[in-house]
């Protein structure tokens, strides 16, 4: 007997609303995810069935991957957003084509003669609603399973760096005329008549810095926010340096390379030395500036505080350094996941002495605030 047409529509509203949160998830994960290609996957969708996990992974795969360098990222973030919806990974056989269906006419949900279907639509579709909801709960209140999703979305994440332009220059199509490689050609034809050969500068991103607060009033983010900074370091082509603050400042970038998540904060649990303590933001960020921000660590770089501006210390301090970095970075963003929160205001000592000097303030509670935050690093918000 065939569905009822109110079950399709919801049924179809949460399909679609899953298929535009993996989108997200697969562009926080590095894959260039645009509108036409989202606009595809949804159609694919719509030719397919969306309960079953091995059509929707096929659906994404054909539409979204522009090569082989972006299927081990779709893996990953494919396993980490259907976590939990069916037992098994992904189907890595021969693709199989699925049989014909035209764009736009609706098929059944499930197979009538597959005893199962009827199990698999809920189990992928309430896998991705419950990812699209996980998406803007405050990190704070997650508890037992829903912070394992988390860790296993914030795994796939990416975090690209805003390009800036190099002094040395490639080859072009078109830009400024290359003498040397103009000459060269020149003296290779004997003198005849050649076209002549252009170049442009490189572009390279620019250093990300993130500075981390692990003090207590930062306790109920700090797992995850770390974890939004290893995905940082993962990318060998974004120079990226890590320190955690509270009451000491403590350089984690080497403990941040470990290509395993577990493995990397392990290692900064125990690098660090002031979990869960004080705040003294002022004299910390003296510190960084006069040891490693002065010396060329800052210098022209994105600089991130994430830190909900509690300062134990001087507030004035803090204004003072905070307007010494500003002169040395490129753009300073501070993420505070305070500012989440129905009714915040800034009114705390050392976030109000520190905001002046801010050239992006942004959220930080939830994982749709760090996605946002890593537009806002890469310049594309």
């Amino acid at each position: 007997m065939p569905v009822a047409g109110p079950e399709i529509a919801a049924t179809r509203r949460d399909a679609t609303a899953g298929t535009v949160g993996f989108s997200r998830t697969l562009r926080a994960a590095g894959l260039a995810v645009t509108t036409d290609r989202i606009q595809r996957l949804v159609e694919a969708m719509a030719a397919l069935d969306p309960g079953r996990r091995d059509d929707v992974y096929w659906a994404g795969r054909l539409t979204v991957c522009a090569g082989p360098d972006d299927v081990p990222r779709y893996d990953a973030a494919f396993a980490a957003y259907f976590a939990g919806a069916t037992s098994g990974q992904p189907r890595r056989a021969p693709l199989v084509r699925p049989a014909s269906v035209p764009v736009g006419v609706e098929a059944p949900l499930a197979d009538p003669g597959d005893p199962e279907g009827d199990e698999e639509v809920p189990a992928v579709a309430a896998s991705a609603s419950a990812v699209e909801v996980l998406r803007q709960r405050d990190i704070a209140t997650l508890q037992g399973a829903e912070r394992e999703l988390l860790q296993r979305l914030l795994a796939v994440f990416d975090l690209p760096g805003e390009q800036r332009r190099s002094r040395r220059y490639r080859p072009a199509h078109r830009g400024r005329i290359d003498r040397a490689r103009t000459v060269r050609e020149l003296l290779h034809g004997g003198g005849e008549p050649v076209r002549l050969q252009y170049e442009r500068h490189r572009h390279r991103p620019r250093r990300v810095v993130l500075l981390v607060d692990v003090s207590g009033s930062m306790s109920a983010y700090a797992d995850a926010l770390l974890r939004f900074a290893h995905a940082a370091t993962r990318r060998r082509d974004v120079p990226t340096e890590v320190f955690t603050i509270g009451t000491r400042l403590t350089r984690v970038t080497r403990e941040m390379a470990h290509r395993d998540s577990r493995t990397a904060l392990a290692a900064a649990a125990t690098a660090v030395p002031d979990w869960s303590g004080g705040t003294r933001l002022g004299v910390l960020l003296k510190e960084f500036l006069d040891r490693w921000g002065q010396r060329g660590v800052a210098r022209g770089a994105i600089v991130v505080v994430l830190s909900d501006g509690w300062e134990r210390g001087d507030a004035g301090l803090l204004g003072a350094q905070m307007e010494r970095l500003s002169r040395l970075a490129h753009r300073v963003v501070w993420a505070n996941p305070r500012k989440g929160h129905p009714g915040y205001a800034p009114l705390a000592a050392g976030m109000a002495a520190a905001l002046p000097y801010v050239d992006d303030f942004v959220e930080g509670h939830s994982l749709a605030a760090l996605e946002q935050l890593a537009k806002v690093v890469a310049a594309r918000a």
